[in-house]
């Protein structure tokens, strides 16, 4: 029988009691470890860490703190080769996607140490400026930033089980607010093994940072007022999370990333199409085949000049034929696996309701597997199409959470604009052209219902950072859809785990702040 992996709880490390859940190789089908949490004392590991881990890390200043997350940047990158090992293994990702997820985390815990220092010696942030409160400029307001007296529990997705734990975990640790990681079943192997190689290091107060593998049952009913939740996954937990007592009744602060049907548009630019055409195939065949499509932030919609359509569906088409899927373990593959046999399920469900509206217009299943049996979880890319992208209501509303993406014509200006908006809110845009004055125009029109407008054009080509590409210094969430939520974007994430008060008192006093 695999090993059981422990939970890091109370202080201590703790198996279930139960038989576990296996996780499993999702391209040779062995069975890796096991993940239980039965019979854990769920308020014990809650109440240790807003005891302890919240008042040690209360005591430090951001300064000392980001010193702390500077040594946690240290141990992972020590033990990187063990996580691309255990990458390959849990989620079937070639060396390139892993890096995405992993060397992805630590960069990001890295900006936010680095943020820790310029913040300085201080225990609480100043929020916008002074304010006269009447005609006597002795009694004045400040607005100040404290950090919440609670704990921040984060319930993970699958995909991204090493950038998901630090990008939320950087800035609450930083913030002074101890951290509960529950993790996706699935892939919680790597999100653990971090999580024990940063404890056993050391480096955190006990209580700072603690993990449970296994159900989250019972978890949100362990949330007090001046606790936050930070949730990443589907539609559907989101609004049970949303409705639960400790959100309805105690206000407790949520945080949800949920669905997002993310879109490229190539603007009508005639005067270098070329150009544009191309950086648009380059960056849809990259995000359609990085992690095999398993990204929140993936390109899901495709929008040409109805004049292009034809074109980009060879072009794109063409570019698709030349990824090799299989086994990432051969060093001839370019895309691995999905996580799971349900995700395999998922996507193969997915692809066939949207194949309803849309036609087929590149089949990568038709394409050999290198190294994996059919029965694995492989999934080769598959390039949808619907000229007539107003009768397609399906496109606009179903996530595929995989290496698919559907190509869409359209007329004009505001033609696409509204053919954007009916994905009711996303994560990402990405716009492709040459002109930036059009390009300026068009983002500023769809900033409303997206979290980011990424803009790539033949100058930023080689330096752009990638549609799908979360940067720490940018925000990442969106409206409506997307979840509302909003992490990272630089400071604008410690805004999450601190409380905003107003100190109303004499400058004398003010000044001390």
């Amino acid at each position: 029988m695999s090993e059981l992996l422990a939970n890091y709880w109370g202080g201590r490390w703790q198996t279930g009691s139960g038989a576990g859940t296996s996780l499993f190789d999702p391209v040779l089908g062995t069975e890796l470890v096991r993940i239980d949490a039965t019979g854990l004392d769920l308020a014990e590991g809650f109440d240790f860490a807003r005891e302890q881990g919240g008042t040690a890390l209360r005591k430090l200043t951001y300064r000392e703190r980001g010193a702390l997350l500077g040594a946690i940047v240290k141990v992972l990158q020590a033990n990187r080769e063990a996580y691309y090992a255990i990458s390959m293994a849990n989620s079937g990702t070639v060396n390139n996607d892993t890096a995405v997820d992993v060397d992805g985390g630590i960069f990001t815990l890295g900006t936010y140490a680095k943020l820790g220092e310029t913040l300085g010696e201080r225990r609480y942030l100043l929020d916008g400026e002074l304010a006269r409160l009447g005609k006597d400029p002795l009694f004045q307001s400040q607005h100040i930033l404290v950090p919440t007296r609670g704990v921040a529990l984060f319930i993970n997705a699958f995909n991204f089980p090493s950038w998901g734990l630090w990008e939320k975990a950087g800035p609450a640790l930083i913030s002074g607010v101890p951290v509960i990681i529950k993790p996706a079943s699935a892939t919680a192997w790597l999100t653990q093994r971090m999580v024990k190689d940063v404890i056993e290091a050391g480096i955190l107060p006990p209580g700072a940072l603690s993990i449970l593998c296994g159900s989250s049952q019972g978890l949100m009913d362990q949330l007090q007022p001046f606790d936050v939740v930070s949730f990443t996954g589907s539609a559907a937990t989101a609004a049970v999370i949303r409705s639960h007592p400790a959100v309805t009744q105690s206000s407790v602060r949520v945080n949800i990333e949920a669905d997002s049907i993310n879109s490229a548009v190539l603007l009508d630019d005639s005067s270098a199409e070329n150009a544009a055409l191309d950086l648009l195939i380059k960056e849809v065949t990259r995000e359609m085949t990085v992690k095999s499509g398993q990204k929140c932030t993936a390109i899901r919609r495709i929008f040409v000049p109805d004049a292009l359509y034809e074109r980009t569906a060879a072009t794109l088409s063409a570019r698709l034929a030349k990824i090799t899927v299989g086994n990432p373990r051969n060093e001839t593959v370019r895309m691995g696996s999905v996580v799971s046999k349900e995700q395999w399920q998922a996507v193969q469900a997915g692809l066939a309701q949207l194949k309803t509206q849309a036609e087929l217009l590149f089949d990568g299943s038709k394409q050999p597997l290198v190294d994996a049996d059919p029965s694995s979880c492989c999934i080769a890319p598959s390039l949808l199409g619907a000229r007539a992208a107003d009768a397609a209501p399906l496109i606009h509303d179903t996530e595929v959470f995989g290496p698919v993406a559907t190509l869409l014509a359209y007329r004009d200006t505001a033609h696409v604009q509204a053919l954007v908006r009916r994905g009711q809110g996303s994560l990402v845009t990405s716009l492709y052209g040459t002109d930036p004055e059009a390009l300026a125009a068009m983002a500023a029109e769809l900033a409303d219902s997206h979290g980011r407008v990424h803009i790539i054009t033949p100058e930023v080509a080689a330096i752009q950072t990638g549609h799908g590409n979360v940067m720490p210094q940018s925000l990442h969430g969106g409206p409506g859809r997307a979840g509302g939520g909003e992490e990272l974007g630089g400071i604008r994430a410690l805004n999450f785990y601190h409380r905003r008060s107003a100190v109303q008192a004499s400058t004398n006093v003010l000044k001390h702040l």
